[in-house]
Formats: structure tokens, C-alpha cells, sequence
């Protein structure tokens, strides 16, 4: 990381859209909770908790850890990515954009897919939704999102779009399309990381080596994305954004911005999938375990019919 890079995340920038300098503190001093974007979170966790206390009231057991998991891990991260002080300078800060990214699109997803929402759903509609849903999950529709290619390229090649292209300065100067950027976050994400999961009934869950293979395959494209990003030019060359970005900050503190972004999606990315196939490694030897344990008791069962086969044929 350069010496300007460094720089720039150890010290505030001043920037003229009328917002204090960024800090520590204006993550908090900065949130903002509207309406609809609070309805948003609020619904989803309503109806989590319902569906968790119609299966405990009938003496059926949820892990906690689920519960924790949609709630704080996926809706958390998804209010913090999207009601705090970090929201507030999205369209000022490229590097605080980047944060967000990073955060709905692997943390909020991956933490939403482990509180298995579909699963609950399935154990505690009512038997019309419930056959909705499933007809929905064994659509053509659902069949294509989920074979794995299609969510694979999505989630690789959608960000080098997004940033070489006029789609991301787009984002920044219309309100309906940044909002709708959040949702394409969440929307690959969640159609990447669901089914390598194995949670949930989605379609497209494939065994162990493949989730590994893909998301393996995913690590280098991170890292040229973000270094692609970082390759910014002191004067300007390579600038994402530059009418939207100059208009707020000087060169110096834009390229720098960038040079931030670039570096905090690379380590991140980069973090954040090795931790998964860390994660998919852990749930490959459990099922083993599981499969293990299994046929030993289908062999214990077939030594004892055996064993039990000359007791019956001579009684006595």
C-alpha cells in the first residue's frame, strides 16, 4: 500500500458537500434512519422471529445461532451498511463506498444464508405458502439462477462493469439507482453464497469439491479487480468517476480515494474468501463424519441380521 494510501485512511479528508470530515466518529454522529429503509429490516426480522416462535410453541427446537446469525449478522451488517455514517459519505468517499460494497455483498449474504430464512419459511407456513414457495424454488427461474455458472460469472465480472464503465458514476448522481445498486449487492451475493452454503433447499448446491473450486476461482479476479482499481494515475488517468469525485474533493485526495478502495476490496475479498473456504472445508469433513457414522451403523445392522439369520433358522 503507498505512502498516500496510508495517508489517506490514517487522516480525515475534507470534502464540499457540506459533510464534517469523515472519522471514526461520524459512522455514529452521520447515521440516518429513514422510513423505508427501516421497514426493510424490520419486516424481514418480524417475520424471522415469528416463523422461530410458531416452531417453538409446537415443542420444536431452532439453533440460536441461526437466529443470531439473520438478525445480527445479516440484517446488522445490512443497517450498518446502509442507516450508518458510512452511508452518508458513499456518494462522497470512494473508499467508504467500497466498505459498503464489501460489506452486502459477502458479509450481509453470507450471514443471511446461515440463518437458513428458507428453511424456517418451509417448516412454519401455512400449507398454500408453503407450496408457493416450493414451486417457486423448482421453477425454471430459480433452476437457472442457480446453476452455478450464471451466479459465478455474475458475482466475478458484475464489479468490473460496474467500475470501468459509466454504470457507477450513474449511481451517484441518481437517488433511485444508488438504492438500487445496494440491492444488486445483496441480490449476487445471496445468489452466489446461498447455495455454496448448503442450508437452505436451493437449487444449485453441489458437492463440497465444486463450492470450494468456485470460490477458489474467485480469489484472483478480487485481487486484479482491486489492483486494476488501485493502477490510478497522480494525474488523474484512471480516475472512476472523475466529474462526480473532483467535484467534491481535490485530485490528490480523489486518487487516493481510490487508491484505498482498490486496496480495501483486494485485502478483503481476498480475506473474506479464504475465511469461506475455510468455513467449506469445515462443512466437507462434518459430512463425512455424518456420511461415516452412517454406513457404520448400516454395517453394525447388517452384522447383526446376519448374526441374528442361524438363531432364527435353528430355534431352540
Amino acid at each position: 500500500m503507498s505512502g498516500a494510501v496510508l495517508s489517506s485512511a490514517a487522516t480525515v479528508l475534507a470534502h464540499r458537500d457540506g459533510l464534517p470530515a469523515f472519522g471514526p466518529a461520524t459512522v455514529l454522529t452521520q447515521a440516518s434512519i429513514e422510513l423505508l429503509p427501516l421497514l426493510l429490516l424490520l419486516v424481514p426480522a418480524g417475520l424471522y422471529l415469528y416463523g422461530v416462535r410458531r416452531l417453538r410453541a409446537r415443542g420444536d427446537a431452532w439453533p440460536i445461532g441461526r437466529t443470531l446469525a439473520f438478525l445480527v449478522g445479516g440484517l446488522g451488517t445490512i443497517a450498518v451498511a446502509t442507516t450508518s455514517g458510512l452511508a452518508a459519505y458513499d456518494v462522497s468517499l470512494f473508499a467508504a463506498h467500497m466498505v459498503q460494497h464489501m460489506l452486502l455483498s459477502m458479509v450481509a449474504t453470507v450471514f443471511l444464508a446461515l440463518g437458513a430464512p428458507i428453511t424456517l419459511a418451509l417448516r412454519t407456513l401455512p400449507r398454500r405458502p408453503r407450496a408457493v414457495l416450493l414451486s417457486v424454488l423448482h421453477s425454471r427461474v430459480a433452476r437457472l439462477l442457480g446453476f452455478p455458472l450464471i451466479p459465478w460469472v455474475l458475482y466475478v465480472a458484475s464489479p468490473f462493469a460496474l467500475y470501468f464503465s459509466g454504470w457507477y458514476e450513474a449511481t451517484l448522481d441518481s437517488r433511485v439507482l444508488h438504492e438500487l445498486l445496494h440491492l444488486h449487492f445483496l441480490a449476487v451475493g445471496a445468489l452466489f453464497f446461498w447455495p455454496l452454503l448448503g442450508i437452505d433447499p436451493v437449487p444449485g448446491r453441489g458437492a463440497h469439491p465444486f463450492r470450494l473450486l468456485l470460490i477458489g476461482t474467485t480469489l484472483p479476479f478480487h485481487a486484479f479487480l482491486g489492483v486494476s482499481i488501485m493502477s490510478v494515475q497522480p494525474d488523474g488517468r484512471g480516475l472512476i468517476a472523475p466529474d462526480h469525485y473532483l467535484a467534491l474533493h481535490t485530485l490528490e485526495e480523489a486518487v487516493d480515494q481510490q487508491e484505498l478502495g482498490g486496496a480495501l476490496l483486494w485485502a478483503s475479498g481476498d480475506i473474506i474468501g479464504l475465511l469461506f473456504l475455510a468455513v467449506l472445508l469445515t462443512q466437507w469433513m462434518r459430512a463425512s463424519e455424518r456420511e461415516a457414522q452412517r454406513e457404520d451403523r448400516r454395517l453394525d445392522r447388517l452384522d447383526a441380521a446376519e448374526a441374528a439369520a442361524p438363531a432364527q433358522a435353528h430355534p431352540g
